[in-house]
This record gives C-alpha cells, sequence and structure tokens, in this order.
C-alpha cells in the first residue's frame, strides 16, 4: 500500500527542559494535505494577514487584529478540518508522568494525575516544584547549568516527602528503593543513542501523530521540520515501535514546503491557545475550535483538556 504524506512540525521544544523554560506547553501538528492546496491556504492567509514578512509564523496569526483569520484557519468548515491533528503534552504533568513510570511502574496514569493535582497543596508549590526539578536533574546525563542534584540527594526528598500524611505523601513513598532504577535508566541513556529519553516529549507525540493517521491501516511517510532531536538512531528506534505504520522520515525547511508551514502555524497557534487554558487565560471560542484537532492521547492534565 502506497504511504501517505503527513508534514509535520513542533512547538514548545526544548528537549529535556521540561521545567523552567521558555513553554510550559509542548505542541506536535501533522497535516494530510496536497502541495498545491497547502500552498493556496498559506498564501490566503497571506492576502487574509497583509504582512510584509517573507516568512509568516503561528505569531501573525495569534495577534488580535488577526483574530478572524485564525477562527477561519481551525473552523469546522476551514481549509484544515479533518486534515489536522495536534498532539499536545503539558511539560509539568508529562515530567510526574515519568517520574511515576519509573520509579512505581504500576498505575502509571491515574498515579501521575493523583500527584499532579495534589502535589503542590500537600507539599507547597514551591517545594514541589523543586522536587520536579531535581527529579529531572537525576535523569539528564547533562544537567541545564545550575540546576544539579545527586540521585542520593533526590531520594534524601523522597524520603522526607513521603512523611507528610495524606495521599500525596504515600504515594511518594513508593519512590523508595529507585535509586537501581535511575541507575539503570543513566546507563542505557549513555551506551545506547537509539534509547529514547524519559523526559522528552517529542517522540512520544510523533507516535502518537503516525498512529491517528494510519488508523486506517495506510502507511505513514513523514515530511518532517529540521529536528535535531529526530536523529537516525530515533528515527530506527520509531520504526521499531511502529512497525508498518511508519514508512520512513524526510526533513525539509518549512520555508521550502507550505505543507509544513500549515502543520508549524497549527502547532504554535495550538500550544499558545493550550498554554493560555492552563494558565487560566483560556479563550472558550479558541479552545473550542481547537479541540477538534486535539489527540485523545495528549499529555495533558488541565482545564479543558482534550
Amino acid at each position: 500500500m502506497r504511504p501517505v504524506e503527513i508534514a509535520c512540525d513542533e512547538s514548545g521544544s526544548e528537549g529535556e527542559n521540561l521545567l523552567g523554560g521558555e513553554t510550559d506547553v509542548f505542541a506536535h501538528a501533522g497535516v494530510r494535505i496536497s502541495a498545491a492546496e497547502a500552498a493556496a491556504c498559506v498564501a490566503e492567509i497571506r492576502a487574509r494577514i497583509g504582512s510584509p514578512a517573507e516568512e509568516y509564523k503561528a505569531n501573525h496569526l495569534l495577534r488580535a487584529k488577526h483574530r478572524a483569520v485564525l477562527e477561519w484557519l481551525l473552523a469546522p468548515d476551514g481549509p484544515l478540518a479533518g486534515r489536522g491533528h495536534v498532539h499536545l503534552t503539558g511539560k509539568t504533568f508529562f515530567a510526574v508522568r515519568a517520574m511515576v513510570a519509573l520509579l512505581a511502574g504500576d498505575g502509571t496514569e491515574e498515579m501521575a494525575r493523583t500527584l499532579h493535582r495534589t502535589g503542590p497543596a500537600a507539599f507547597g508549590a514551591d517545594r514541589w516544584a523543586y522536587f520536579l526539578t531535581a527529579f529531572t536533574s537525576i535523569l539528564r546525563l547533562r544537567p541545564r547549568r545550575g540546576v544539579t542534584t545527586s540521585p542520593e540527594e533526590f531520594f534524601t526528598l523522597v524520603d522526607e516527602l513521603a512523611q507528610v500524611p495524606g495521599e500525596a505523601g504515600e504515594l511518594i513513598g513508593r519512590f523508595r528503593g529507585g535509586g537501581e532504577l535511575v541507575a539503570a535508566y543513566r546507563r542505557r541513556l549513555a551506551s545506547d543513542p537509539g534509547v529514547v529519553p524519559a523526559l522528552d516529549p517529542l517522540v512520544p507525540a510523533v507516535i502518537h501523530t503516525v498512529r491517528h493517521w494510519s488508523a486506517d491501516g495506510t502507511p505513514v511517510e513523514l515530511v518532517h521540520d529540521e529536528q535535531l532531536a529526530l536523529t537516525a538512531e530515533r528515527v530506527l528506534q520509531l520504526k521499531s515501535i511502529l512497525g508498518h505504520r511508519l514508512a520512513g522520515v524526510r526533513f525539509v525547511d518549512s520555508r521550502t514546503d507550505a505543507r509544513v508551514q500549515l502543520a508549524d502555524f497549527l502547532a504554535g497557534v495550538a500550544r499558545r491557545i493550550a498554554s493560555d487554558e492552563l494558565n487560566g487565560r483560556g479563550d472558550a471560542r479558541l479552545t473550542g475550535l481547537l479541540r477538534s484537532f486535539v489527540d485523545a492521547g495528549s499529555v495533558w492534565d488541565g482545564p479543558a483538556g482534550p
């Protein structure tokens, strides 16, 4: 069966830097549209916005004066209806899920949601944030500058939080004795370039993108904006996970492919709309329009989720 080409791009990518970075949401978008239709859509966006900029980005669409253009793009009868898909990742929740998956193993989703929702109140927002940052530090072979915690220091924090009365403290107590699990993960990460970092949301999002567009059995070839994190080893890992669903990955410059530029628009506006919703600044109209594009398997535990 001949594969279908899906043009992809992302917004909010900061690698394994999930906490304290520039963005709190990661979005990966894929669009299924012909090159001619994509070029016509980009030309229509340019005509409606009227900016002299050589390259348009999502920020152009997000300006208040271009609200009508954004609503047209996301509308149920708009140019991307049935042709666009977005996988969202709330970065803090992703970190909590990674912690639970590595240190607890079972009950990942339910336990992660409980900790994500109760942790700030149970331990104090600052202490909880420090704890999550410490966890992300011990999983990175090259920690962020000025953010370094040893595994021993992290598990001392585990012991402290486990003594806090209540459900959150009890759940943290299940992380005790996880030092060897962390050490084994770090050994795998250091020795095998194909290992997918537990803290990088890109590969899981790509997997969801491929599964969405191949749900009818049609294999998918990704036409992706240049992305250094998708190394040759990672692409092989993706093919191993997805099998016949993923026919291949081809990298292009978004400036030369109108399909990828549309994916860039969709990812960028989705990230901003979702971030606003997450932080209590949501726009009900835009959130409602976006929802039809959002993958039900998004890593999300916030208001107006998919």
